[in-house]
């Protein structure tokens, strides 16, 4: 992957798409940011790619993994990390609950709460899913150095419930927000700015301008990438 990003960067024009991209730059703002001993949360685990990668950083770190599906949980991470990796088969949410859930049987990365649009025509199971407040699971001497939030739309719910930790540990926040699945939850830039910036003083960033510790967003160009699409992953940091 770093080569092929290199060699873009450098003008040979390799194609990459902007998942492979920002996977790429994930992984620098771990190399970035982590100790060997810093402390992570992955919430939207999937099949533990990044949680691998947050062990490869943080070794002797204490790491919270959150999968709602039970088929990913079950085959890709239970019983497939060490005891520094607390895994959980939920749903973050900013409540306490059960929910219906929305898994994609054909393409589980487009699975959530809310049914949203897909590029083609996708087999969906609805399957009823616990969930929980972050701030309810984590316990209060833990200090999370990093969260990454890759839940398809439903970050807002996810924020709502980690208040506390956030308010706390100020953790970097590596977040999804982006038209076709936020929206679809009523959720706006306005909201993420609002509950980050406006309320806990966090900056929010782009992964390259976070990399690069270029000036933060306002929320107007911030409003400006979500909008056009041009970006939909994002960096919250003091």
């Amino acid at each position: 992957m770093k080569s092929i990003v290199k060699k873009l960067l450098s003008g040979m024009g390799i194609f990459i798409t902007r998942n492979q991209r920002y996977d790429y730059l994930t992984e620098q703002i771990f190399a970035k940011i982590l100790q060997e001993n810093s402390n992570c949360v992955d919430i939207g685990c999937h099949k533990g790619e990044v949680l691998k990668q947050m062990l490869r950083y943080s070794p002797k770190g204490n790491h919270y993994a959150f999968e709602p599906i039970p088929s990913l949980f079950e085959t890709y991470l239970k019983n497939q990390f060490p005891e520094n990796c607390h895994l959980y088969n939920l749903g973050l949410s900013e409540r306490e609950s059960e929910k219906t859930f929305n898994f994609v049987v054909s393409n589980p990365a487009y699975s959530g709460f809310e049914k949203r649009s897909y590029k083609g025509e996708e087999k969906i199971e609805l399957i009823t899913v616990q969930t929980a407040r972050l701030d309810q699971i984590l316990p209060e001497t833990y200090n999370p150095d990093l969260i990454k939030i890759d839940v398809e739309g439903a970050e807002l719910e996810v924020l709502k419930g980690s208040e506390k930790i956030l308010a706390r540990c100020k953790p970097v926040i590596l977040f999804e927000h982006g038209k076709g699945a936020s929206d679809i939850y009523g959720t706006s830039p306005e909201d993420i700015f609002d509950l980050l910036c406006s309320k806990h003083e966090f900056r929010i960033f782009t992964l390259e301008s976070f990399l690069k510790n270029n000036d933060s967003l306002d929320l107007s160009k911030f409003k400006a990438l979500y909008e056009s699409g041009q970006e939909y992953y994002f960096v919250a940091g003091i």
